[in-house]
């Protein structure tokens, strides 16, 4: 559902490269619909190589009031702001950019706090425990900051290890030493060996691997602790084949829906739409019964 456009529609735009996969239009245009926000998110396919300029350019129309970042862009503009927020300069990315009065560039990341407070709503156990997280890109930096930063404003307490691991050779081990120096007390970050889940307490796959149905398993689930939790944040083909086997050995696996849903107020807040941000605070269940596709409707009753 569009909210009704004129000439006064705010607008925002939601970079990616590829974009066809991104779910955030549906969630903000239903909120500013259901608010009565004269607002619209509009994605757009912009290639990695013209990202730079295009940002330098969006503000320059008036009517633009900020910019969604998905990949690969979340890293690719770090050099153009003039501020940052303390979990993106750890992560070496953002997902939301804005310019304010003064003409000044400002980026935020919350892929990160959504991802931990959808562990708070599922009572998923990540306080002193030990995290696996597959992929090393910037929705693997975000989370990995989140988890083991004290800027994170949603975390009862930074994980006890986090384990990164992507196939590319030396990106695990560049964002677990990029990490490793803000760390609360006692947690260990260090790029994992290989995408063994055993000994885990937390799986999270924050790789591409089940975007495309034909991709390979992101690991092999059946080597898991029966206690353990697996979450994927990718937002296409859920539930993916690896949340679809965990849960066929029993195990607590869930999509990445609530991740995306509970940065909601944290991007309306940073846009500056403060009301706005208070309502989806206080009841999200709108959002939920958009975004949940009906195999999983029944998961909504969990909040």
């Amino acid at each position: 559902m569009l909210p009704t456009l004129n000439g006064a529609t705010d607008v925002y735009l939601i970079l990616g490269d590829p974009v066809e996969q991104v779910r955030a239009p549906e969630s903000f245009n239903l909120i500013f619909a259901t608010l009565g926000i004269n607002a619209v998110l509009v994605p757009v396919h912009v290639p990695a190589a013209s990202v730079r300029d295009f940002v330098r350019a969006a503000f320059s129309a008036r009517n633009i009031k900020g910019l969604f970042l998905t990949i690969p862009h979340k890293s690719l503009v770090m050099d153009l702001l003039d501020e940052c927020s303390e979990l993106g300069r750890l992560a070496g990315a953002v997902n939301a950019v804005r310019c304010d009065a003064d003409g000044r560039l400002v980026g935020a990341l919350f892929d990160g706090e959504g991802l931990v407070d959808s562990l708070n709503g599922f009572n998923i156990a990540y306080t002193g425990k030990r995290v696996l997280i597959l992929g090393a890109g910037g929705g693997a930096a975000a989370i990995a900051a989140s988890l083991v930063s004290p800027a994170s404003r949603v975390s009862k307490g930074a994980a006890g290890e986090v384990a990164l691991y992507d196939p590319t050779p030396g990106k695990a081990r560049a964002l677990a030493e990029r990490l490793s120096p803000a760390t609360a007390a006692r947690v260990t970050v260090r790029a994992a060996g290989s995408n063994d889940p055993a000994g885990f307490d937390l799986v999270v796959n924050a790789s591409p691997l089940g975007l495309q149905r034909t991709d390979p398993m992101p690991c092999d689930v059946s080597r898991m602790a029966p206690h353990a939790a697996l979450v994927d944040i990718l937002m296409k083909n859920q539930p993916t084949p690896v949340v679809r086997a965990a849960r066929a050995l029993g195990l607590v696996a869930h999509p990445g829906f609530e991740m995306m849903i509970r940065q909601g107020a944290l991007y309306l807040d940073f846009f500056g739409l403060h009301a706005a941000a208070q309502a989806v605070q206080r009841d999200s269940s709108f959002i939920r019964q958009q975004i949940y596709p009906a195999e999983l409707q029944g998961e909504i009753s969990l909040f």
